[in-house]
């Protein structure tokens, strides 16, 4: 099976599993555990920042951003389809207490202009805005890698403003991997970042959040207990991420090209609407014109003859390539769509 839903769906390489079995470990709620510590202090110092926080996800570590920036009755700005928004679960406003402020972007990219529009004056009437958070690579827009001029601007306009920025970075290195640029000149202009290790990465679980201000850091630590967060000997599950951060970023353009190439040749059906020129880092969105099937029915079909896929509203489907599919599945992958969705 050729299983395109996400790049969440990748198992351990041998490599990994063997530095998650000799992993040193500790207690890490008394900060003890020494593989933990070591790639918290991995992490910050990639991205030029001062202390890291290992949480279980991706959305505990953008939830912990943001609980520990706000005060309840605050306003988030957010991109209106970031992960924020669509797969969290409304924990911004059940955790946090904070309203978020939907945007909507270009390919999920916002434009400085649109994030100072949405700012709410400072009077006695207004919501005060807390935090700006940007999603780098951007999901729901296709993997779209934010331009660092736009955030630049952005950044501008919010140290004007005095508002602090959150990166949503779950997929950070995916535009390193594109650009070549260092983590360092994407994570110079927030206050907290996070990444994740399960996704591009290959880690089998966790997130990091990662900041210059060591009081952030700090409260974060505090929320992360409170939401049930803290783990113990984590250091087994911290080896793979260490792991993931030595061997799996450079790889991360091979998923590149393959998605890429799968964008072409998904290009030549027919049926599929797609434009491979906004296939950027490893995410392929595209839309299957079929008046006779749902895209469920279509789902079954792909899964059928061996492709695994999500259909992620209207006629609109998902294809992620990742560290578990080959050159070679590609083009398998491109005969099985070319032979359902053509029918």
């Amino acid at each position: 099976m050729i299983d395109l839903r996400s790049d969440t769906v990748t198992t351990p390489t041998d490599g990994m599993r063997k530095a998650m079995a000799r992993a040193e470990v500790g207690d890490d709620v008394y900060g003890e555990d020494p593989t933990v510590n070591r790639l918290q202090d991995m992490a910050a110092a990639l991205l030029g920042k001062r202390a890291a926080l290992f949480v279980p996800s991706g959305t505990m570590a953008n939830q912990l951003a943001i609980r520990s920036q706000t005060q309840p009755g605050q306003e988030v700005i957010v991109e209106s389809k970031s992960h924020i928004v669509r797969y969290e679960q409304g924990a911004a406003g059940a955790l946090a207490g904070v309203q978020l402020h939907w945007v909507t972007g270009d390919h999920g990219i916002m434009t400085a202009e649109q994030v100072e529009a949405a700012i709410r004056p400072k009077d006695p009437y207004s919501i005060p805005t807390a935090l700006i958070c940007l999603e780098n690579t951007h999901n729901a827009g296709g993997g779209t890698i934010y331009p660092l001029s736009t955030i630049e601007k952005i950044r501008t306009i919010a140290v004007r403003h005095g508002i602090p920025m959150h990166l949503d970075g779950a997929r950070l290195f995916n535009a390193v991997a594109a650009t070549t640029l260092p983590p360092t000149s994407y994570a110079q202009y927030f206050e907290t970042v996070s990444i994740c290790l399960s996704k591009g990465l290959g880690a089998p679980v966790g997130s990091l959040l990662i900041s210059s201000d060591q009081q952030v850091i700090d409260r974060a630590r505090r929320f992360r207990r409170m939401y049930g967060g803290a783990m113990r000997q984590a250091g087994i599950l911290a080896a793979a991420g260490i792991y993931a951060l030595e061997y799996h970023v450079a790889r991360l353009k091979d998923d590149h090209d393959h998605a890429k190439k799968l964008a072409r040749l998904l290009q030549q059906i027919p049926s599929v609407q797609i434009a491979p020129q906004h296939v950027e880092t490893n995410i392929v969105i595209f839309e299957v014109i079929d008046q006779r099937r749902s895209p469920a029915e279509l789902v079954a079909a792909l899964k059928e003859q061996g492709v695994l896929i999500n259909a992620i509203g209207g006629r609109s489907f998902r294809a992620v390539t990742h560290l578990n599919v080959s050159a070679k599945q590609i083009d398998e992958a491109g005969a099985i769509f070319t032979r359902v969705l053509a029918r």
